[in-house]
């Protein structure tokens, strides 16, 4: 691709500044451990993904990862000194300044084996050896990232990371590729600490998120289905996740997939979708169900087998209407506390609200309500979220409502 060469667009971001993904970190302070693997390469990324969700972050090194990173990177990534010795200010017991959340991350074969056995001879053994002793004490948490070739990889490592998991650390999965553990990535480290430090009433609470298209069949190629993408279902579940819920979603095929790190279930028509939800439901005690799912409302009288050749019975297809998902589920779990969202087009706000009221007044709880014609100055998605209160808050663009819901399902009674 050609360039112009013209200057970058002006930001009102500082050079060592990041743009916020979210608060859940805000007010946080995190110790990021970085020992001597190459994977040590990564933490200016982490440091800064951290950041993007409001925590202060410093950097603590063994001699060895310095071999893999530079201090200026992560001083410059941080905005923070960096740890790199035991002084006479006894940084690895931070007395005066005390951390939330010691990350360690790569956590190596040496590392993590001196852990288990109480070997404090270094920065990063050392700083690891107090922050214990507060884990114990309820005053922070510990995370490890194991990180290692796979011949590494052996019983000694097990006994380790079994002694550690049933003293309270916690051990994040390692992603599994080319005989390798290696580091998640850094959104998905975030996303964890997110989840270990969260203090909302929704922690380990299951949630279902539906989202995306349902659509139907008209023979074994061809499909009746609709525009709307599913992202704003993601946008919910994500926000569930970072709060720490036992989030799962799902999503209708369509023209945009979650991400690898949020739990989902990919669901390719509507009888798949409607089986899907009662499956989930029936699966454990879920406190409320989000149904953000465009659900088909016609479907072919009958399906066509194989391809069927254009003209012919193509000509003319009978529609019959499906059955209403959302009202199949208020029958079946009559106790869960349901979300649902009602699109419409050609109506004034007014007639939108009543819209939605009517459906509250048939036993769901919350309806997000939106017109195809109103949009934010950006363009964005603009909702309201319609309750028994009277209050219908204004919500625009997909991480508002997201947020927004979440700030909801957090004040229901019973959590």
């Amino acid at each position: 691709m050609s360039w112009n060469f013209t200057p970058p667009t002006d930001s009102e971001l500082g050079d060592r500044e990041v743009p916020r993904d979210g608060n859940h970190l805000q007010g946080k302070r995190i110790a990021l451990l970085i020992t001597g693997g190459i994977a040590a390469m990564k933490a200016p990324l982490i440091a800064r993904a951290l950041r993007r969700q409001g925590a202060e972050v410093v950097a603590f090194t063994s001699e060895d990862a310095l071999r893999y990173v530079t201090i200026d990177a992560l001083e410059w990534s941080t905005i923070n000194p960096v740890i790199t010795r035991l002084t006479a200010a006894a940084e690895h017991l931070s007395d005066r300044s005390p951390f939330d959340v010691y990350l360690v991350a790569p956590a190596t074969y040496n590392t993590i084996n001196k852990f288990r056995h109480g070997i404090a001879d270094g920065v990063i053994s050392s700083a690891l050896a107090s922050a214990l002793g507060r884990m114990e004490r309820g005053k922070t948490k510990i995370l490890i990232v194991p990180t290692m070739h796979g011949s590494l990889h052996n019983s000694i490592l097990t006994e380790s990371l079994k002694t550690l998991d049933r003293m309270g650390v916690s051990i994040m999965s390692p992603r599994d590729d080319y005989g390798k553990h290696n580091l998640p990535g850094e959104k998905e480290l975030a996303i964890e600490i997110c989840r270990l430090v969260s203090e909302s009433p929704l922690k380990d609470r299951s949630i279902l998120v539906t989202g995306g298209p349902t659509p139907v069949e008209i023979d074994s190629i061809r499909r009746l289905t609709n525009r709307f993408t599913g992202r704003l279902g993601a946008s919910i579940t994500e926000e569930l996740y970072l709060s720490g819920a036992d989030a799962f979603l799902l999503h209708g095929r369509g023209s945009y997939e979650p991400p690898s790190y949020l739990p989902h279930r990919i669901v390719e028509t509507y009888d798949e979708y409607l089986a899907g939800v009662m499956e989930e439901l029936d699966k454990k005690s879920y406190l409320g169900g989000i149904f953000s799912a465009a659900v088909a409302d016609y479907r072919p009288d009958r399906v066509l087998s194989g391809k069927t050749p254009s003209g012919g019975a193509l000509n003319r297809i009978d529609l019959v209407p499906t059955g209403k998902v959302i009202e199949k589920v208020r029958e079946r779990f009559p106790a869960l506390y349901m979300m649902t969202f009602k699109y419409q087009e050609g109506v004034s706000h007014g007639e939108l609200m009543a819209i939605a009221r009517d459906r509250l007044a048939r036993g769901y709880q919350a309806v997000i309500a939106n017109r195809g014609e109103e949009t934010g100055e950006n363009g964005e998605q603009v909702a309201y979220l319609v309750t028994e209160s009277g209050e219908s808050p204004k919500m625009v663009g997909k991480k508002a409502i997201a947020r927004s819901i979440v700030e909801h399902l957090e004040r229901v009674p019973g959590q």
